[in-house]
């Protein structure tokens, strides 16, 4: 779950991690009292949408007088943001998040995640900020240091050193580095976070470490324990469909292309999305039904593809092993005669009494072509689209 910037600079107060000044205003009623609330002289006016590179589509204005701060809130309110991560599609703002401006000595980065692969928490920090890290990740590649925090000790006076060693922090600014070190630690592992990434941390002219930019992804599976985190979802940031599937616990993330798939298992999944596009085709989803989907489970999956009116095929991928390809087969024509496919519908059993499966698919009157593996099913699917 994402949250936006100036809803991740409140949590960070709550944990004295530095931020500037800042207010919202959630429609253009709202700005002339927002902007009245932050001093100046200097004003930042931020569009707030889920993702990065604001300022590359004109999403972020410093401006020197608080009648240019309203002048820009009302061009950014209900404009549509296009930034390189949103997509051409782009996202339309409906909230504008305007802030003191900060007097910058220098920009760095500064994120915080999990690690898969040593099961730890990681800052990553690097003395290029306010600029894309991934660029600097493939042009600069030693100017980005990775410290892994061993969760039994927590943050140590070494990992503390490391991060402010690849920052070139002076040492008079050791004091500052560690508050803030710590309290984004303890922020992240009191608040169930997956992400937290500041981009650009600056020092500010006199020498203070400040959190200019904050994102803040949290895991959906801990929501459960912060109902006051589930209380910032924006609805109108998240995408309808993933919406509606999160209804039914199904895994579901909406892509680009035109055949739909259904598949149980998330590598199984992974590998379907693989090998449509191997043979041409685009996957208009990521569709994880789960080990145990019931009838009912599977009829809603295809309801929720079909909803996507971009879906000109469906692709079914099955292998039973806790999941019985019978009841996917039952699922699958209930969803049929409910919905009236009218798309071609390939489907790839194996596993858990396919035979059964096969028989009920065969036998139900509905236009259903058969696979006899995954390879196959790619190539007929991406055919009849």
């Amino acid at each position: 779950m994402n949250i936006h910037e100036y809803q991740a600079k409140e949590l960070f107060k709550e944990f004295e991690i530095p931020v500037s000044t800042g207010t919202v205003a959630f429609s253009p009623n709202e700005i002339d009292q927002a902007v009245k609330d932050v001093s100046g002289p200097t004003w930042v006016v931020k569009a707030q949408i889920h993702a990065g590179g604001r300022g590359k589509g004109g999403g972020v204005k410093v401006v020197q007088s608080a009648d240019e701060a309203i002048e820009e809130c009302k061009k950014m309110f209900g404009m549509n943001l296009i930034t390189p991560q949103t997509g051409p599609q782009g996202k339309i703002v409906q909230r504008v998040y305007i802030e003191n401006g900060s007097d910058i000595k220098k920009e760095l980065y500064l994120s915080c995640l999990i690690d898969r692969a040593t099961s730890k928490i990681a800052f990553i920090a690097s003395k290029h900020g306010g600029m894309d890290i991934e660029a600097v990740a493939e042009e600069t590649p030693e100017e980005i240091t990775t410290v892994f925090i061993e969760p039994s000790t927590g943050v140590s006076e070494s990992d503390i050193l490391a991060i402010q060693k690849c920052l070139e922090l002076d040492e008079s600014m050791h004091d500052q580095t560690k508050h803030l070190i710590e309290n984004l630690y303890k922020f992240f592992k009191e608040k169930d976070a997956s992400l937290v990434e500041i981009n650009p941390l600056i020092i500010t002219d006199k020498d203070k470490l400040l959190c200019l930019d904050a994102k803040v992804n949290f895991d959906d599976n801990a929501l459960y324990r912060h109902p006051e985190i589930e209380e910032l979802r924006d609805p109108n940031e998240e995408d309808e469909y993933e919406q509606e599937a999160a209804k039914f616990d199904l895994a579901y993330i909406k892509l680009d292309g035109n055949i739909g798939c259904m598949v149980n298992g998330a590598g199984l999944a992974m590998a379907s999305l693989d090998i449509i596009k191997l043979y041409g085709g685009e996957p208009a989803n990521f569709l994880d039904v789960g080990g145990g989907a019931s009838k009912e489970k599977v009829s809603n999956a295809f309801k929720i593809i079909l909803s996507d009116k971009g879906v000109k095929g469906i692709l079914v991928n099955i292998f039973g092993g806790i999941m019985r390809c019978d009841v996917i087969a039952e699922g699958i024509i209930a969803a049929a005669k409910d919905l009236s496919i009218s798309v071609p519908l390939v489907v790839r059993l194996e596993g858990t009494n396919v035979d059964k499966g096969k028989e009920i698919l065969d036998n139900s009157g509905i236009d259903i072509i058969s696979a006899t593996d995954l390879d196959d099913a790619a190539k007929k699917i991406v055919e009849l689209v």
